[in-house]
């Protein structure tokens, strides 16, 4: 029981802390979830972050995945409801003061001040999963070139084209998966 407690605690805060989407504090997601509480390996944060990537609907229903996977059913419910019902709720309260201020030169620049922290945020959540998924997995701290190498391609890809990011996932992960077994 005390476990389905600390994790709704965790993620109820994190829900809170989500400005700008819930990519915004994957750094401090994986570091509760992997270094803090020790529910999962880097490696299966990663893999349960890119399965949120690939499947229809909002990507941060992988804290259902998590929850799941920590305390079973009843995890994976309490961490979904933690995980969207506080923020839900501040959104709805802020949105009604929100609405009452339209027009006020105050909004505009509280709005255009958001902006860099959510890409800040967001980018540090890039760079949190990329480290992991680009590390080798024998814990030596060393670049996997081949991990690498899809990284950089793949964004060079989706820098150049529109193409469906989940194409993309799925063709990393199959050159992955052939190339990562001959090493």
């Amino acid at each position: 029981m005390n476990k389905l407690v600390n994790m709704v605690n965790v993620f109820a805060l994190l829900s809170l802390l989500a400005v700008g989407g819930g990519t915004a504090v994957l750094p401090q997601m994986k570091h509760d979830v992997v270094v803090t509480h020790r529910w999962l390996s880097a490696e299966q944060f990663t893999d349960i972050y890119s399965l949120g990537q690939l499947s229809p609907g909002p990507n941060m229903n992988m804290v259902a995945v998590i929850g799941y996977h920590v305390s079973g059913i009843a995890g994976a419910i309490l961490v979904l409801l933690a995980f969207y019902v506080p923020s839900c709720t501040l959104v709805f309260a802020v949105g009604k003061f929100w609405d009452h201020f339209e027009g006020s030169p105050w909004r505009d620049s509280v709005q255009r001040g958001m902006a860099p922290i959510t890409i800040g945020l967001m980018m540090s959540g890039v760079y949190a999963i990329g480290r992991t998924a680009t590390i080798n997995l024998d814990r030596s701290m060393r670049f996997n070139e081949t991990t690498v190498a899809i990284t950089l391609i793949v964004t060079a890809i989706l820098l150049k084209r529109h193409i469906n990011p989940a194409l993309l996932i799925l063709a990393g992960g199959a050159v992955g998966w052939f190339a990562l077994r001959m090493v």
